[in-house]
């Protein structure tokens, strides 16, 4: 089954002074950031490329995120990283090999390589965007209880799983009150198979001090139904996990654009 100062010299700091001791005039915005200022009238955007920077910063700036089609966001990322290149030609490359925003910054760094012009400078920045979305996910489970925030732990475990290429089993460990304590992958495996170990699993329950687990996998074929040996495994964990006081709570199967619930399903 399939995630970092330096001193202030005076000339630094917001009033500069010079070697006399008076201070130096105030420096003039920049262009592009004078267009953002209240009532600021919006600069003449230079040409090529560059303008089109230009254009999508006001762009974002001014409404947001969602104004921004995958392609458009995509480029956004890329400037960062590649601040020379034109990236449109790049983004557009990524979504007809990718199919989204989202396929683009999940897929495997192999895979994302073989697009031209991308390169490790992009590969690293698309693989930062996808690290902060997948933390930020993680902080919003950690603050309630795991189990009366269902939708947005499925939604969670999609955006960590469902484009893995490989089986990844993952366990959630729980405390008394339900909070998280961790999400720890415990096995990758092929296609479709993943060694679990119930001893393993139980293991690390015991050292965080977990009252109880939810476990998860992927099928990377995205159909999300549970093969026998999904099922055996369950029961497995279940029982060892019972003997020491610990409760399973479910087992979720991810799928692409799916999921299946083991204890909704009356599997469990």
């Amino acid at each position: 089954m399939e995630g970092g100062g330096g001193g202030m010299d005076g000339r630094r700091g917001g009033r500069g002074f010079g070697d006399a001791g008076a201070p130096f005039p105030p420096r003039a915005a920049a262009p592009e950031q004078a267009a953002l200022l209240p009532g600021a009238p919006a600069a003449e955007a230079p040409p090529g490329h560059h303008g089109h920077r230009a254009r999508m910063r006001r762009k974002l700036i001014a409404a947001g995120p969602d104004a921004l089609l995958d392609h458009e966001l995509l480029e956004m990322v890329l400037f960062l990283a590649l601040p020379r290149r034109d990236t449109k030609p790049i983004a557009r490359a990524l979504l007809a090999r990718f199919g989204s925003f989202a396929g683009a910054i999940a897929a495997p760094p192999a895979e994302l390589l073989r697009v031209e012009g991308l390169g490790e400078a992009g590969l690293a920045a698309l693989k930062t965007v996808q690290g902060a979305a997948l933390r930020l996910a993680a902080a919003e489970l950690r603050d309630r209880p795991l189990l009366d925030s269902y939708d947005r732990l499925v939604r969670y475990l999609a955006a960590a799983l469902a484009r893995e290429r490989v089986e990844q089993f993952r366990v959630l460990f729980l405390d008394a009150r339900n909070h998280l304590l961790a999400d720890e992958a415990q096995a990758r495996g092929t296609v479709n198979h993943t060694p679990v170990y119930p001893r393993e699993v139980l293991r690390r329950a015991l050292e965080l001090g977990a009252t109880a687990l939810v476990l998860v996998h992927n099928h990377p074929s995205g159909d999300p139904t549970p093969s026998r040996a999904d099922l055996e495994m369950t029961r497995e964990v279940q029982a060892a996990a019972a003997a020491l006081g610990i409760l399973l709570h479910d087992h979720l199967v991810i799928g692409n654009g799916r999921h299946v619930s083991l204890r909704r399903e009356g599997l469990l």
